[in-house]
């Protein structure tokens, strides 16, 4: 049974930083390439990066230069660590295995001063 928990959203203010957490079961977890999507009320899921079992990774264009995805084979976790927030990445977040239906629960982030 494959679970996928996030952690580490929360309220920041503009220009703040969080780093997210999805620690990964039930899935051989050094083979699959990993991602992180968000959800905006009112709007679809959109995907946000994804890294290989490589570790080569790819941003949407919105987060480049901000965001930074990574992996913990050893401890089958995905990092996201998010900088220079602005209002607009407010969204619940999403951990996913890629090119597959497992989710997270999903871990809310509020950016607001």
């Amino acid at each position: 049974q494959v679970q996928l928990v996030e952690s580490g959203g929360g309220l920041v203010q503009p220009g703040g930083s969080l780093r997210l957490s999805c620690a990964a079961s039930g899935v051989t977890f050094y083979i699959n390439s990993m991602a992180w999507y968000r959800q905006a009320p009112g709007k679809q899921r959109e995907f946000v990066a994804a890294i290989s079992s490589s570790s080569s990774t790819t941003y949407v264009g919105s987060v480049k230069g901000r965001f930074t995805i990574s992996r913990d084979n050893a401890n089958n976790t995905v990092y996201l660590q998010m900088n220079s927030l602005k209002p607009e990445d407010t969204a619940v977040y999403y951990c996913n295995v890629l090119t597959t239906d497992y989710w997270g629960q999903g871990t809310r982030v509020t950016v607001s001063s």
